[in-house]
């Protein structure tokens, strides 16, 4: 974090209510022209473009449903035995149809809330981070902390980043959570609307393209929903070593360091280094 003149905490914090506002003010431009493209991005995705995306599904499924219309009034006209069926198997086709696209539209709104979700963890994120710069522009610190406290509040997600004063990594590791936590359930809402799915197919056949269909998207959503859960855990784990490594390492920028050092001739040697 470069440090500039802009160091009103008010005036970051105001600022970062719009996505990259506090990291223009502070005068990190590509940190906040970054933040800012991505979410305008996400932020498309979710409305304008889901939306579109949800009336192309409706429109095209439309004939479909007509033609399970027309089928079924057939079918209810009809008193020939062999036309009857020969109807049943047109409308049962067309049913199919109409449950694929059906399928498809849940599939988008499970993918806009996961999406929604990163939205707002990258909008919690530009909050934190702003802060951060801020705090470092005023209080940056070259004192040895200790990788023991940073261990025991690690134990908490995020709070051994605090300790360190990396709040932008903080506000990091919340989106990945918050948007990693999102998407197991909605991953598991999916698994268990295909299940229902399969358990009302496989009544009718465990051998049509449509049950197959049903429960490659079960295991799909399924692997999917494990995905997620193995990232929280290793994100977790993450944060525990990352807390370790900066609090080992904080005093990195330190001009002045005291070592003690083993002597080959037997004992110990005081060293004190003075970088310029």
């Amino acid at each position: 974090d470069i440090p500039t003149k802009r160091n009103s905490l008010p005036l970051t914090m105001l600022f970062a209510i719009f996505p990259g506002g506090g990291q223009y003010y502070t005068e990190h431009y590509v940190r906040g022209g970054f933040i800012t493209g991505i979410e305008l991005l996400l932020l498309y995705e979710v409305t304008a473009n889901k939306s579109y995306q949800h009336r192309r599904v409706l429109e095209q499924a439309e004939p479909f449903r007509d033609s399970v219309a027309y089928f079924t009034s057939k079918m209810l006209r009809e008193t020939n035995r062999d036309s009857l069926a020969a109807y049943h198997t047109k409308r049962n086709e067309f049913i199919a149809r109409v449950h694929e696209k059906s399928d498809k539209k849940m599939e988008q709104e499970d993918l806009r809330k996961a999406e929604t979700a990163w939205l707002y963890g990258l909008y919690l994120y530009s909050f934190f981070d702003a802060f951060g710069i801020w705090y470092n522009n005023n209080y940056r610190s070259v004192e040895l902390k200790s990788m023991k406290k940073a261990l025991l509040w690690s134990i908490i997600p995020g709070f051994g980043q605090m300790y360190n004063r990396e709040f932008g990594k903080q506000g990091l590791l919340y989106m990945a959570f918050i948007g990693s936590a999102t998407s197991i359930w909605t991953s598991q809402n999916m698994v268990e609307y295909y299940l229902d799915r399969k358990h009302v197919v496989e009544k009718e056949s465990t051998t049509s393209e449509e049950y197959e269909r049903v429960d490659e998207r079960v295991t799909y959503y399924r692997k999917n929903r494990n995905q997620y859960i193995w990232a929280i855990a290793l994100l977790y784990l993450y944060s525990i070593g990352d807390a370790a490594v900066d609090a080992l390492l904080s005093d990195f920028d330190n001009p002045m360091h005291l070592a003690v050092l083993p002597r080959l001739g037997g004992g110990l040697q005081a060293l004190m280094s003075f970088d310029f």
